[in-house]
């Protein structure tokens, strides 16, 4: 049985999967293109154009308090060509919503992921 490389089922090949997420896309990547599958029909339910919707996953990333997530979205959107100043204004939007320390901790994540990249 030939397996399908996690790249080839994601809409961002040129990110690379970290960790867990990795492994599950290595090792079932039956359910990894389940997933995807998931994710491609949610964001074709709507009007929203891709980079709203980035955007608007990143928020929710950052309500739910999912740093993994964060870093993910973060990932995909500068893959996308969103720039950190935007992916920041999201954290900042957040302040007035979720509270001080929570959006200071998803403006953290999203320096994680830009900050590693602008020193790459």
């Amino acid at each position: 049985m030939t397996r399908t490389k996690p790249s080839e089922l994601t809409d961002a090949p040129e990110v690379v999967l970290p960790g867990a997420a990795g492994r599950v896309a290595h090792d079932k990547p039956e359910v990894w293109e389940a997933f995807q599958k998931l994710g491609a029909a949610a964001g074709d339910a709507g009007p929203l154009d891709e980079r709203t919707r980035r955007l608007v996953n990143l928020a929710l990333a950052i309500g739910a308090d999912s740093e993994g997530a964060t870093h993910s979205h973060c990932r995909r959107a500068l893959a996308e060509g969103l720039q950190r100043e935007e992916l920041e204004h999201v954290a900042y939007l957040a302040i007035t919503t979720l509270g001080w320390p929570r959006a200071i901790r998803a403006l953290t994540w999203i320096h994680d992921v830009t900050h590693r990249r602008e020193s790459a």
